[in-house]
C-alpha cells in the first residue's frame, strides 16, 4: 500500500521524505516468525557503516549540511494509527527546531520510511537508512515487536536509538547501551503509580479487596500483575483474578464473576476494546467499585467517552506520561504548535506525538550542552544525568530503561486530569468512584 502522490508531495514539502520499500513479509506469517526472520537478517548483513559514530556528515557546528534523521514508522498495517501519531510528533519537532535555525546551524530533515507494521521490513528499512541513505541519526518505530530488531540494527552500526514507543520487557533484556526508551518508565510499570496512590491513602480509606481482569497480552497483564503484587504485599486481598484471551468478544461472564465478589477495587489489565467492554458490562450489572483502574483504553481522551458514554467515565483512573496542561519543559509550546499544525484542542493532542517530539528534544538538548551531534556523544551524554522533555525529566539505566514513573490520571467532569503525584496534580483524586452515569 502506498501513499497517494498528493499526500506524499505534501509530506515532502514539509521536510519529511517518505520512502516505501517493498514489504517482504508474507501475509499470515506469525509475529514470532517475523521477529526471528528479522534477527537472522541482521546477523547476515555485512557492515557498511562504522560502528564508532554512524552517519557521514560532520558532527560539529561548522557544517551547514542538513542533519538527516532516519526513522521507520508504521504508516500502514496494524500499527498505522499510532504510527501516524509518531510521525506527526517527529515532524512537529523538526518544524519547531528549524524555525529557530536548526541545530548547531544545521536544518533538520526527518526521513520517514513506512515499515507496514512488519518486523522484517523494519530491519530492511534501517539497513537502507544507514547504509544507502547515510542518515546521521536514527529514531525508533512504534511497538516492541518492531523496536527489538530495529534497535539491533542501530547497535550494529553504532547509532544511538531513541525510541518513543516499544518499552516491553524483552527490549531491555537485550542490554543495548545505545537504546533509550523515551517514556518515564518501562511500559509494564505504568500501573505502579496507581498502586503508589492507593497505598498512600490512610489505612481506613484503602480498599480491602481487589479483583483483576487481565488481557492475555505481554503489556496488559504484567501491568495488572505488578499492581497485584504490591497490593497483596500491603494486605489487600485478591478475591478474583481472570486472564482472558485476546479473541474474547464477550466479557460479561468475567465481569459478572467480579461483581459477585463485590471488590473494593477493580484493576483492568486492558488495551482498548476490552477496556470498553469491561465498563459496559459493569454498567449493565449495576456494580460500581470504589476504585477502578484500566491500564489502557481509559487513557484515551477521545475514544473512551465515545465508547463507554461520557457519564460513565467519572472516577475511572489510568496512567499517562503526557497530558494537556502539563508544565514539563516545552509542553505549552508543543501543545500550541500541535493544534496550529494539526487542528483540534489540547484534549485531542496525541500522546504518541508527544513521545516522538520528546525524542527530538533530547537530541536538541545534547547538542546545546556538548556542541556536538554525533552518535557516540548522544549515547554517552544521555547515560549521564537527567534531561528535560515534554514528558518530564528523563533518565535511563544502562540498558535504556527509564528510571522514572508515570502520572496517575482520572476522569473528572468529562476531562482526563492528572491527580497524582502532587507535583503534577491538576485536581485532587476523587474516591469512592461515582456510580455509573454520575
Amino acid at each position: 500500500m502506498k501513499l497517494s502522490r498528493t499526500s506524499r508531495t505534501h509530506l515532502e514539502e514539509k521536510g519529511v521524505t517518505v520512502v516505501h520499500y517493498r514489504n517482504r513479509l508474507q501475509r499470515g506469517a506469525t509475529a514470532t516468525t517475523a521477529a526471528a526472520a528479522a534477527v537472522l537478517l541482521i546477523a547476515g548483513c555485512a557492515s557498511k557503516a562504522s560502528n564508532s559514530g554512524g552517519g557521514t556528515a560532520p558532527s560539529g557546528g561548522g557544517s551547514k549540511a542538513p542533519l538527516v534523521i532516519g526513522a521507520s514508522v508504521s504508516l500502514t498495517g496494524d500499527f498505522s494509527d499510532s504510527g501516524k501519531g509518531v510521525q506527526r510528533g517527529y515532524q512537529l519537532w523538526a518544524d519547531t527546531v528549524n524555525a529557530k535555525g536548526g541545530i548547531l546551524g544545521r536544518k533538520v530533515t526527518v526521513k520517514i520510511v513506512d515499515d507496514a507494521s512488519s518486523p522484517t521490513q523494519v530491519v530492511t528499512n534501517y539497513q537502507n537508512l544507514i547504509n544507502k541513505d547515510h542518515v546521521d541519526l536514527t529514531f525508533g518505530p512504534f511497538s516492541t515487536l518492531l523496536t527489538i530488531p530495529a534497535s539491533q540494527v542501530a547497535k550494529r552500526y553504532g547509532y544511538a536509538f531513541l525510541a518513543p514507543a516499544g518499552g516491553g520487557p524483552d527490549v531491555f533484556k537485550q542490554n543495548l547501551t545505545n537504546f533509550f526508551f523515551v517514556q518515564p518508565a518501562p511500559t509494564t510499570q505504568s500501573g505502579d503509580v496507581f498502586a503508589s496512590y492507593i497505598l498512600s491513602l490512610p489505612a481506613a480509606d484503602r480498599p480491602k479487596t481487589a479483583a483483576y481482569a487481565e488481557l492475555d497480552d505481554p503489556f496488559s497483564a504484567p501491568i495488572a500483575e505488578n499492581i497485584r503484587s504490591k497490593f497483596e504485599a500491603a494486605g489487600i486481598q485478591t478475591v478474583y483474578k481472570q486472564v482472558y484471551p485476546s479473541e474474547t468478544q464477550d466479557l460479561s461472564p468475567v465481569m459478572a464473576a467480579i461483581a459477585a465478589k463485590m471488590p473494593d477495587v477493580i484493576v483492568g489489565g486492558t488495551q482498548s476494546e476490552d477496556a470498553y467492554a469491561q465498563v459496559k458490562s459493569l454498567v449493565q450489572l449495576k456494580y460500581s467499585p470504589k476504585f477502578m483502574f484500566q491500564s489502557n483504553g481509559a487513557n484515551s481522551p477521545l475514544e473512551y467517552p465515545n465508547k463507554v458514554g461520557a457519564a460513565n467515565t467519572a472516577g475511572i483512573m489510568s496512567s499517562a506520561d503526557w497530558y494537556p496542561g502539563s508544565k514539563a519543559s516545552g509542553s505549552d509550546a508543543f501543545t500550541a504548535a500541535y493544534i496550529a499544525k494539526y487542528g483540534g484542542t489540547a484534549q485531542t493532542v496525541d500522546d504518541n506525538s508527544a513521545e516522538a517530539y520528546a525524542a527530538g528534544q533530547l537530541v536538541e538538548a545534547v547538542a546545546a550542552k556538548t556542541g556536538k551531534l554525533d552518535n557516540a556523544t548522544i549515547i554517552s551524554s544521555l547515560h549521564a544525568g537527567s534531561w528535560p522533555t515534554v514528558l518530564g525529566d528523563l533518565a535511563w539505566g544502562a540498558n535504556g530503561a527509564p528510571t522514572g514513573e508515570y502520572n496517575l490520571v482520572q476522569w473528572q467532569g468529562g476531562k482526563l486530569l492528572p491527580v497524582y503525584p502532587a507535583t503534577v496534580a491538576q485536581a485532587s483524586p476523587v474516591y469512592p468512584k461515582p456510580n455509573w452515569g454520575g
